[in-house]
């Protein structure tokens, strides 16, 4: 039993070494105000308050200096406006007749009580400064109501605030300049570390719903998700928005301290953290999609497996990019990293046409067979034109979207694709009418045929959902950059382009999907 609670002692002090610091701070902290006590000269000075000094260190000092900056000064201000009020009130009450007296000491909580009470729902106020209301709600109170039966209420008044101030003096001393720890430095970094767990989760993902081998659902693995390398990539991210506000709010507090200047723009880290979660919720269902009891075959899988790769490979890259320049406070070049990834989706744009040959037929459509080696078999055939997308303008749209800027050519991309998603459901309408005329085993045939591909085509839309938001993501770390004037940054250097693959019939589509200028064959 004792070797397991030391065990426990020793591990959590290992994780953040920071926290056996904390603690011998807090207790020089009470041993300093103890001294109000343990000396003579000292205790005769202050008398029997001193005690309020000592519970000033118990609620004041934090783990953070800015978290003991905001309690320390909240208590501080909401003591001395309380205090100031409470003589206020009392001289009054003093000149007053016998009934006047308690009347007014009894109105004057009412009103400021009920005031104060109000002014905690404003949201800055709550936010804020709600310790200091609390505080000053005690403070008054405590002094007018008890100034009731003491004769020298003044005398009260000045010895309770200043130990009171004694405290806070000694919480602050102690916070900011013995091993101080920074609540910015901690959401810096914090900031930073999301993106490299969102990079995992999302290279995980992928990587694993490719794997070549069979992927089984286990109901014991469903039921362990916490130790899921994957979940354990963006859970912190998810269950971030209450630590990047509070440590954005106690940041405020703090003064210009290492790499940080004054009036640092610590809420532009609360919006970078709204945009990882929303990236985040794109990731889960990403992982769900792994746990899902229908899977596609793994041979209908290899049409989107390295298109998928390759984006995944670059929105790891662009995330771990964004990561080391939000550590490093130094601007990175994501626009052009940006554009590579623009362009690894347009490979899987041109890879989610093909998916329509594998369940669609009709005279406009030549299905082709997936054979085992992954391959489509048979030729395709010239589409109508009438309405329709001709093959000539989808070469042409590709070579404009090539020459585009990367925000104009994913806009351009996915315009393409809802033009060609409403054909797509134009002839499945179309084929449900001709199908009425088939018989029912038929008919649950393809209904089963087809359950195979649909839950690859929802991990491929996913993969071009996460695309979307990383690019959201990417925008508010730039601004960013330019309001905490990042240094500038080192300008990124593409690695060389390999020389496109001729394609043999032993290849798959996978690696025809890939090949630029093979990519309008794909599309009728």
């Amino acid at each position: 039993m004792g070797c397991d609670v030391v065990g426990k002692v020793w591990k959590l002090g290992k994780e953040d070494p920071r926290r056996v610091i904390h603690s011998i701070k807090f207790g020089l902290a009470m041993a300093v105000v103890s001294l109000l006590y343990l000396m003579d000269p000292l205790f005769i000075g202050v008398g029997d308050n001193a005690i309020w000094a000592v519970l000033t260190v118990v609620v004041v000092l934090e783990f953070t200096a800015g978290a003991t900056l905001s309690k320390g000064l909240n208590r501080a201000l909401g003591t001395l406006v309380a205090g100031s009020l409470a003589t206020f009130v009392s001289y009054l009450s003093e000149h007053a007749r016998e009934p006047g007296e308690a009347i007014i000491i009894g109105f004057s909580v009412f009103i400021l009580g009920a005031a104060a009470s109000f002014t905690r729902f404003f949201p800055t106020i709550r936010r804020r400064y709600d310790y200091g209301v609390v505080i000053f709600l005690l403070t008054f109170n405590l002094i007018t109501v008890s100034g009731y039966r003491v004769e020298n209420i003044f005398r009260m008044a000045y010895e309770r605030l200043s130990t009171i101030a004694i405290g806070c003096g000694v919480c602050l001393v102690i916070s900011l300049f013995v091993y101080p720890i920074w609540a910015g430095e901690d959401l810096h970094n914090f900031t930073a570390d999301k993106f490299e767990g969102l990079a995992q989760s999302l290279e995980g993902c992928i990587h694993e719903y490719f794997d070549e081998r069979t992927y089984e659902i286990d109901e014991d693995e469903i039921d362990t998700t916490s130790e899921d390398a994957i979940y354990e990539g963006y859970k912190s991210v998810l269950d971030s928005k209450a630590t990047d506000e509070s440590l954005a709010t106690f940041a405020g507090w703090e003064p210009r301290h290492g790499q940080f200047r004054y009036r640092h723009p610590w809420k532009q880290y609360v919006k970078i953290g709204g945009s990882l979660r929303h990236l985040a919720y794109s990731i889960v269902a990403l992982h769900g999609c792994l746990r899902s009891e229908i899977q596609s075959p793994r041979s209908v899988r290899s049409v989107l497996k390295k298109p998928c790769m390759k984006v995944s490979d670059e929105a790891a890259k662009l995330l771990r990019e964004l990561s080391c320049s939000i550590k490093h406070m130094r601007s990175c070049d994501s626009q052009t990293m940006m554009e590579d990834l623009l362009v690894a989706l347009k490979d899987l744009q041109v890879g989610l046409h093909v998916l329509p040959k594998l369940f669609m037929d009709s005279d406009r459509w030549h299905i082709g067979k997936i054979e085992e080696n992954g391959e489509i078999d048979g030729q395709e055939e010239p589409m109508n034109t009438n309405g329709l997308i001709t093959k000539a303008e989808m070469r042409c749209s590709s070579a404009r979207l090539e020459e585009s800027k990367p925000a104009v050519l994913f806009r351009r991309v996915v315009s393409l694709q809802e033009q060609y998603d409403g054909q797509v459901a134009t002839q499945t309408q179309t084929k449900a009418h001709i199908s009425t005329s088939f018989n029912d085993a038929k008919a649950r045939g393809q209904s089963t045929e087809y359950a195979g591909e649909l839950p690859l085509a929802t991990f491929a839309w996913l993969v071009v959902e996460i695309v979307v938001r990383i690019q959201h993501v990417v925008e508010v770390v730039d601004e960013l950059s330019r309001l905490a004037r990042f240094k500038p940054c080192i300008p990124y250097q593409r690695r060389p382009s390999k020389p496109s693959m001729k394609v043999s019939p032993s290849e798959t589509p996978r690696t025809r999907i890939l090949d630029s200028h093979a990519s309008a064959q794909y599309v009728e």
